[in-house]
């Protein structure tokens, strides 16, 4: 397996429970020792090559207007990172037209997660991950759905109420089921979209549909997809994908079928690849697959049964084995 989502475990104690009690985001940002995260049009302000966790006490105040303030949660016992156990942390979203950020400390600045997610660790990466779902949907979420009125945050930042007729709104996340689909020769079939180059591959994906289990939106996704009938699935894992707000359920999906019929629609191509033939067009540029951050690369290995190397990968190994033996030689001499 890869690291696209590097720990099952919760890094961080989210409070569910105490963040509903009134004044509790409040208590929190009364203390010296919490840390806010700042996040501006969808990017959160780092700090060298981590995530930033900085003092309130340097940061200017923020905008009274715009400003949304949301309890994450409390980093638990046992970790050994930036941050002592039991910090409570915070994030701050700035309003889009936030202004002059000549205020940002030197050496951060902000950024994507697409950016730099491959220099996460995962305690950054839960955080990022999370910020950017609740962000996303604070900003989204101004009016309520029903009558149109403006909402307010409560909660701590994870309800938001219509001012006018009282009605409640939580996060939501869209599920969508992602599958590496293996044929009974154990080949497996990627498909490519129109909206990418003609040598990029990938796994099949596709959003779970209302009344449906994530296995029944699999097997018609990839019907629809592909034309390719699944006789059965086995679960592998989920990603949290906030772009905007999904949640990616992995499935190795398993087939008899050795024809694939594309829509044509969204998908331009479907193509099978053995282990040693997907390695290969790999590394010599025949097939460009998904970068290790997505679960769609981990399913990929899951099936190829540990990591695929690409052109990089192999400079960098080719160099490294250079200077080892520049070293011996040097040694010896």
């Amino acid at each position: 397996m890869t690291a696209s989502n590097p720990s099952p475990e919760t890094l961080l104690d989210r409070q569910c429970e105490q963040r509903s009690e009134a004044g509790y985001l409040a208590t929190v940002l009364g203390t010296a020792s919490h840390r806010v995260v700042l996040f501006h049009r969808g990017q959160a302000l780092m700090n060298g090559s981590g995530l930033g966790y900085f003092d309130p006490a340097v940061l200017p105040a923020a905008p009274n207007t715009g400003t949304i303030n949301v309890y994450l949660g409390r980093v638990r016992a046992g970790l050994s990172g930036a941050l002592p156990e039991g910090t409570d942390i915070v994030l701050r979203v700035l309003p889009y037209d936030a202004g002059d950020l000549a205020w940002v400390p030197g050496g951060a600045e902000f950024s994507g997660y697409r950016d730099v997610a491959a220099g996460l660790d995962a305690f950054d990466t839960q955080v990022f991950v999370e910020a950017q779902a609740v962000a996303n949907w604070h900003g989204t979420h101004t009016h309520c759905p029903r009558c149109g009125s403006p909402t307010e945050s409560l909660c701590a930042g994870w309800m938001r109420r219509c001012e006018q007729d009282g009605s409640e709104h939580f996060p939501r996340t869209d599920p969508a089921a992602i599958v590496a689909i293996v044929g009974a020769d154990g080949r497996i079939l990627l498909a490519n979209n129109f909206a990418w180059d003609e040598n990029r591959y990938s796994t099949v994906a596709g959003f779970v549909e209302a009344g449906e289990s994530g296995e029944q939106a699999a097997v018609r996704e990839i019907a629809e997809e592909v034309g390719v009938h699944l006789h059965s699935l086995s679960y592998v894992g989920s990603q949290a994908w906030p772009f905007p707000r999904s949640l990616m359920l992995g499935f190795i999906g398993y087939t008899d079928d050795t024809e694939a019929t594309p829509d044509n629609v969204e998908v331009r191509s479907a193509r099978w690849f053995g282990r040693e033939e997907l390695q290969a067009a790999v590394l010599d540029g025949g097939a460009v697959i998904p970068g290790r951050l997505s679960i769609a690369r981990e399913l990929l290995e899951h099936w190829y049964g540990g990591r695929l190397l690409e052109p990089g990968d192999v400079a960098a190994s080719e160099e490294a084995a250079k200077k080892h033996e520049l070293v011996q030689r040097g040694e010896s001499a």
